[in-house]
């Protein structure tokens, strides 16, 4: 029964945080920091798609991974994470499509619509670690630097989201001239996200210990 609640709870997640990268876009402020990247290279090489070049990033991602963990890596976690990655790219899609109708006519609009996808990005993203079962390869690929390292999660995210950012203006730059899907959203997204994970973290713990607290006292 536990698992049962801990994939739903991972389900959810999944789907909150499609939910935030379609509220990001929808802004027009720059993509995703993980998505920056094949996006951009999907606009220099036509060789794989923009989806194709997403799926080339998560088997990266996946990748090291493997080779951080080692022995402490699971099988059947990557099988699953491989697996996510497509049924995540389903999601987004989905997640875009409910929101279509939505127009944003001014820059306050996109600013505001971009500070939501924040937040609830973040929101999916916390969800699927109090899942515990599986992530995203991008994010599991956070959290296994996180435990090599003994490093946190969230600075470890903020970190490779910055990374993202800079590689993806790097080759815009050098082979367009020009920014596309890196602007100012992207990057208070890379420092943003992580920051708001940690303050999910401390109402929950904070709201963990009103809830003993009550208890004890009745």
């Amino acid at each position: 029964m536990k698992i049962i609640r801990q994939y739903l709870l991972f389900l959810i997640g999944l789907f909150i945080a499609s939910m935030g990268v379609a509220f990001s876009a929808k802004a027009g402020l720059g993509t995703s920091p993980v998505a920056s990247l094949p996006y951009s290279v999907s606009l220099v090489s036509s060789f794989l798609t923009f989806g194709g070049w997403l799926n080339l990033l998560s088997v990266i991602q996946i990748a090291v991974q493997v080779i951080l963990l080692r022995k402490k890596c699971k099988p059947l976690e990557i099988a699953v994470q491989t697996v996510l990655a497509f049924v995540y790219g389903y999601l987004t899609n989905l997640s875009c499509y409910l929101i279509r109708n939505i127009e944003l006519s001014n820059y306050f609009q996109q600013l505001l619509f971009m500070f939501i996808g924040c937040f609830v990005l973040a929101l999916g993203i916390w969800l699927q670690l109090k899942g515990r079962v599986a992530m995203l390869p991008g994010e599991a690929m956070n959290r296994a630097i996180s435990e090599v390292s003994g490093k946190k999660y969230e600075n470890i995210k903020i970190i490779s989201d910055v990374i993202y950012i800079v590689l993806s203006a790097v080759i815009c730059l050098v082979f367009l001239g020009r920014l596309e899907g890196v602007r100012e959203g992207s990057i208070i997204a890379a420092v943003l996200v992580g920051n708001i994970i940690k303050l999910y973290n401390l109402l929950f713990e904070k709201a963990k210990k009103l809830i003993r607290k009550d208890s004890a006292e009745a």
